[in-house]
């Protein structure tokens, strides 16, 4: 089945980006799984986008109360996957420093101000730098 719009510009074959708020809505209550597929691909997409946007905001008061707690774990679910992307970049992107410059791990922290443990929490992923020791990471790296 595919939901039918009703009193909007839109159809439910048009790009979810051309969706108002309404039409997600409505593909929640009313359609099958099936359906939300292009609201589930675009949050997992863009977990901060305008879509998981108008997600978060329908799960705060659904008048579906299962698709309302499915729907939050969706974008609770993109959000945390995201987050571990991005905190991985970020340790390869030390790593790629740390191995760019030419010395030990050792040496190379104690160029950037900090310990050897510590470069090592962010090469691996356990603690994200500040932007402002990446941005000294990366200049060391560039000798």
């Amino acid at each position: 089945m595919v939901v039918h719009f009703r009193n909007l510009d839109v159809s439910w074959s048009d790009p979810i980006d051309l969706w108002p708020y309404e039409a997600v809505v409505t593909t929640i209550e009313r359609g099958l799984v099936s359906d939300w597929q292009p609201i589930l691909r675009d949050v997992r997409e863009r977990p901060w986008g305008r879509i998981a946007s108008y997600v978060e905001h329908y799960t705060k008061n659904p008048d579906d109360e299962a698709a309302g707690v499915l729907f939050a774990a969706a974008v609770a679910q993109a959000r945390k996957d995201r987050e571990a992307q991005e905190r991985e970049a970020v340790a390869a992107r030390v790593r790629r420093a740390i191995e760019a410059s030419g010395v030990s791990a050792t040496e190379f922290a104690g160029r950037i101000g900090t310990s050897a443990s510590r470069l090592s929490t962010y090469a691996n992923g356990h603690v994200i730098p500040s932007a402002a020791m990446l941005v000294r990471i990366e200049r060391e790296a560039q000798g």
